[in-house]
């Protein structure tokens, strides 16, 4: 069943989406080498909390902490642990935040100190089809539009879509009904209609596409151990342009100095 947001509930998802943000922006100044990510998810709980919200992942399914971090060949789903990074280092944080009944999702990957040219480009290349991604969400269109626009921009870079992992609608629930691929076929899948409420989040691998999940039941890795990077907003359809509800602002002020 997918649930179409009225505007009340669509304000609801824009503020814990809001929340997400600027706890992203409250530990992109800390991410630097020789920290490790325990501490960054300590900052991000009481920041959460402090602000009025709940960490959405924290006992989801039985998830241990507030944030996903997970360096380098880490696709998704790491768990926080007392591990210093490292300069040259890249680390996906994947945030959510249950507030006044509506949740808000968003990732963003961070360079860790100075980062080579190629890991700049697989940073770039995957936020660049996230909004690729995001400029298809518009009403009329299908799921797979979504998915094909991100696709093919990846692939023509040269790099894979991880297939395991998909975006996702919310709402009063972390995960709901549409499933949104970051592949996919145009004109296939469901039709877009205004009001529905969607996570859409590239997984982009450096090289082959296939993952592998670790003991631990969570961490998601690439299975050449090759570098993977994951970029999220949570964002409305509308007719004529997608309305973002999330944002990369206050993280790449801070980012930028």
């Amino acid at each position: 069943m997918i649930y179409y947001k009225t505007e009340e509930e669509i304000d609801l998802v824009r503020k814990s989406s809001l929340l997400v943000a600027s706890t992203h922006a409250e530990i992109a100044q800390r991410i630097k080498p020789g920290i490790n990510t325990l501490y960054l998810d300590k900052i991000a709980e009481e920041f959460i909390r402090d602000n009025g919200g709940i960490p959405a992942f924290k006992g989801y399914s039985g998830f241990p902490n507030t944030l996903c971090v997970s360096p380098n060949e880490q696709v998704v789903h790491g768990i926080p642990n007392k591990i210093d990074l490292e300069d040259g280092d890249i680390l996906s944080v994947d945030c959510g935040v249950l507030m006044n009944g509506y949740y808000g999702d968003s990732a963003f990957t961070y360079p860790v100190g100075s980062i080579s040219f190629e890991l700049e480009k697989l940073l770039r290349i995957t936020k660049e089809s996230l909004y690729r991604g995001i400029s298809k969400a518009i009403a009329g269109n299908t799921i797979g539009d979504i998915g094909n626009a991100i696709q093919c921009y990846v692939e023509d870079n040269g790099y894979s879509v991880v297939r395991e992992m998909v975006g996702h609608g919310l709402g009063e629930k972390l995960h709901e009904s549409p499933e949104v691929p970051n592949y996919g076929i145009q004109g296939a899948g469901i039709k877009l209609k205004e009001g529905l409420v969607i996570a859409i989040e590239p997984m982009i691998n450096m090289g082959k596409k296939e993952v592998m999940q670790h003991s631990d039941g969570w961490t998601i890795t690439t299975l050449d151990n090759k570098p993977s990077a994951h970029f999220e907003h949570t964002i409305v359809v509308r007719d004529g342009r997608a309305d973002i509800l999330s944002s990369f602002e206050e993280i790449e002020k801070k980012l930028n100095g």
